[in-house]
């Protein structure tokens, strides 16, 4: 169905310039903004009907237009010098003004605020500083431990730019008495958050609080790991800009935690096996460092013995018919925005609603207040000036970029998807694995019963089976 809206009135007929002042324009605007909201919420597309998802067809050009029309940009600050945390070379002053403004918040502590301005001299991996928390480890790690140290490093971010990362090692108290070395879990809890208040790693410093993520906990990985006599190493894969869903700034964080930690102990951790595990934004952290350990750090890949992620959100394009104006849609711009703060081209396609959003204290939220802005079914079409946006040559580039296509994994993997998922389908987990296979690594998929929810219960116990036998030394068999 093709829409049309005419403005201007009838063709020929001159018109009497208003005289109502801004106010009455600006309402009039207003109205104009309303109607095709409601218009949009309804279905309503242009272009002839395709075999798409409605929720990612363009709209009306005269959207965006009326939007940025009726509503003013955001006051964000004019900065005289881009702190190094925004500095993104090739945009302009202002584009970069708009990156720091829609940063998140600092903690307060300096180990997980704090930029060295060295980090161009650093290589990735190299450990900055390091410090016992297992004071206050202890209330999260649930099971016993003998000791808790976060380290932080040197990384790289989603562009190769020097950045940094934190990570914290939980030791526990049950001997180890299987062959070799204590082996390695690398515990990929999907954090799925905007804030830096967010994180495994603050929580396991300063004790639980409201910014706590049930997905520390849910499902158990950590303390199951602990039990079998496993070292635990809990990456804040999001990085300091708390990127959301990007998948190789992730990537590049878990593979230099690993380097971090082996610089800091070589004895306990420089020689031991290393499995890792990560479900839904967890799943995303593990591909990435799956994919990437080949040709990011190729000296970890006879180390790295399997990894299993579930429920994962393979292909962006997809999710974006799948998770747009719904009940996921608050996930949905988290993610966006959270891929915006390493991928600095998506900020010019932001409308003035959008800039307002992630310039506001919603830059801090964690999981659950992002869940619950589903309810909004709020279209991302209405937050960007480009009527088409998610065919786009910028998103066609973001695609391409977080789908990491053709990059095979030096990794064997164990990749399961709910077979009745409806918001990260499994379409995107088979065509990982295939793809996979078509590369030649070593893979095994599984099909479970259940949606996002119920899929990490049904296959989580499988999973988890698989990984411990690779840590226990025996050789995976690819399904390919």
């Amino acid at each position: 169905m093709v829409v049309r809206f005419a403005v201007g009135g009838p063709p020929g007929r001159r018109h009497r310039r208003s005289t109502g002042g801004p106010v009455r324009r600006r309402r009039a605007g207003s109205a104009v903004v309303a109607a095709l909201v409601v218009g949009v919420l309804a279905g309503t597309a242009t272009g002839p009907a395709t075999a798409e998802p409605f929720t990612v067809m363009g709209i009306p050009e005269q959207i965006p237009r009326a939007i940025d029309g009726t509503i003013p940009a955001p006051p964000y600050p004019r900065l005289t010098t881009i702190p190094q945390r925004a500095v993104a070379p090739g945009f302009g002053h202002r584009v970069q003004e708009l990156r720091e403004a829609t940063l998140p918040t600092p903690t307060g502590d300096p180990f997980f605020d704090r930029w060295s301005p060295a980090l161009a001299t650093m290589k990735p991996g190299r450990l900055i500083a390091s410090r016992d928390i297992t004071r206050t480890a202890t209330q999260e790690a649930i099971m016993p431990i003998r000791s808790a140290r976060q380290v932080k490093f040197a990384t790289r971010d989603a562009t190769g730019r020097p950045s940094f990362g934190t990570a914290t090692v939980l030791v526990p108290r049950k001997a180890w008495t299987g062959r070799g070395p204590r082996p390695i879990v690398v515990n990929n809890i999907p954090i799925d958050a905007l804030g830096a208040a967010c994180t495994p790693g603050v929580t396991l410093a300063g004790g639980i609080s409201a910014a706590t993520n049930p997905t520390d906990y849910v499902p158990p990985t950590t303390q199951l790991a602990l039990d079998r006599g496993y070292t635990v190493l809990i990456p804040d894969h999001q990085g300091p800009r708390m990127a959301y869903a990007e998948p190789t700034v992730a990537g590049h964080i878990i593979l230099d935690s690993i380097r971090a930690v082996s610089t800091y102990d070589a004895d306990a951790f420089g020689h031991s096996r290393i499995g890792m595990f990560g479900y839904s934004g967890g799943a995303i952290a593990t591909k990435g460092a799956a994919l990437l350990a080949k040709t990011y750090a190729p000296e970890l890949t006879s180390r790295l013995v399997g990894a299993a992620l579930g429920g994962v959100p393979a292909d962006f394009q997809m999710l974006a018919g799948s998770m747009n104006a719904n009940l996921a849609t608050g996930l949905f711009h988290a993610a966006l925005f959270g891929i915006a703060r390493e991928r600095t081209e998506l900020l010019p396609m932001t409308n003035h609603v959008a800039q307002w959003l992630a310039t506001s204290p919603l830059k801090n939220v964690c999981s659950i207040p992002a869940m619950l802005a589903g309810g909004t079914f709020w279209p991302a079409q209405l937050m960007t000036n480009d009527p088409d946006p998610f065919h786009s040559a910028t998103a066609r580039h973001i695609y391409r970029v977080t789908k990491m296509h053709g990059m095979r994994s030096a990794v064997p993997l164990y990749i399961f998807n709910g077979a009745q998922e409806f918001w990260i389908p499994a379409a995107g987990a088979r065509d990982l694995y295939r793809d996979q296979c078509r590369l030649g690594a070593d893979a095994t998929y599984r099909e479970v019963f259940g949606e996002h929810v119920i899929a990490v219960a049904t296959g989580y116990p499988a999973a988890m089976t698989w990984l411990d036998a690779r840590l226990k030394g025996k050789p995976a068999h690819s399904g390919c």
